[in-house]
């Protein structure tokens, strides 16, 4: 088991003025980073792997997309473009030498048809999923999709609903993760959720209810580590906090206020989950 820190919390564009923050990470004890995919530079993305590699470090990566790369629409050229968007990602992946692509990819982030989701919904999305798994296998990367709480999203808002999505698309290298900031809006039951996800979780984020420290918050962590361990989960942890740094994506997700200062965030997040894996390991 690996414990990561999610680069939101400096930028949603890592580069080389993020890598003395990056050393820090190191020395407080991470295995790795994880980094958004969005920015087509794959200079970049090889600059960085290389230099994280330089410092025995792992790299991770998360994905959303716009109205305009939306997998559900109707709109066939749209899904293509979405498609076409994911793949980009996986290949900036590969060149920063990273095995796992997070994020809500499933569909357009913060977009809305006003309906429930429908059938139709989610076999387009499975079969842009499955296409892009597909592209993924090739690289030995794993996509696994996000389930996201009501405001964020309306295709995949609980593990039962992800659970169904990556059943549909069928593919070994489409998985699905767990995210207990959003299971504290959407599910009834942290143990449920993450016993029906089980089976395909291949990557947990550590997010507390306010997108603060983890542990300094009310999600019930022992239940959250306690469950994970019975499922004989061993992949990474990645804590995902988030500051207003990055203006554009702060409002995106309505950040609208300092959580706590990024370097407590990041040394008291990782001793809390070091502490709480040690607790429930089985």
């Amino acid at each position: 088991m690996k414990i990561g820190m999610n680069m939101h919390l400096w930028s949603t564009n890592v580069s080389e003025e993020h890598f003395a923050d990056i050393e820090k990470l190191k020395d407080i004890g991470y295995d790795g980073i994880e980094i958004f995919l969005a920015e087509p530079d794959r200079a970049n993305y090889e600059n960085i792997g290389s230099f994280l590699k330089s410092i025995d470090l792992e790299v991770n990566g998360c994905l959303g997309l716009g109205p305009d790369q939306d997998p559900i629409s109707t709109d066939a050229s749209i899904r293509q473009a979405g498609l076409d968007k994911i793949k980009e990602a996986i290949d900036n992946m590969h060149a920063a030498g990273g095995r796992n692509i997070c994020g809500p990819f499933h569909s357009a982030f913060a977009t809305f048809s006003r309906d429930e989701p429908q059938e139709d919904e989610y076999k387009r999305s499975a079969e842009v999923l499955h296409a892009a798994a597909e592209h993924a296998a090739q690289a030995g990367i794993t996509l696994t999709p996000e389930a996201l709480n009501r405001f964020e999203c309306y295709l995949v808002n609980t593990m039962a609903q992800l659970k169904k999505l990556v059943d549909l698309a069928d593919h070994p290298n489409l998985r699905g993760m767990f995210d207990p900031h959003h299971a504290n809006i959407e599910e009834k039951s942290f143990a449920s959720a993450i016993d029906t996800i089980g089976p395909v979780m291949t990557h947990v984020h550590i997010s507390e209810n306010d997108r603060g420290t983890p542990g300094a918050g009310h999600i019930p962590w022992d239940e959250v580590f306690s469950s994970i361990a019975k499922t004989g989960y061993d992949g990474w942890y990645t804590i995902e906090a988030f500051s207003r740094d990055d203006l554009g994506f702060a409002n995106a997700i309505n950040v609208w206020r300092e959580f706590n200062p990024r370097m407590d965030i990041c040394r008291d997040g990782y001793a809390f989950t070091k502490a709480m894996i040690e607790k429930h390991k089985n």
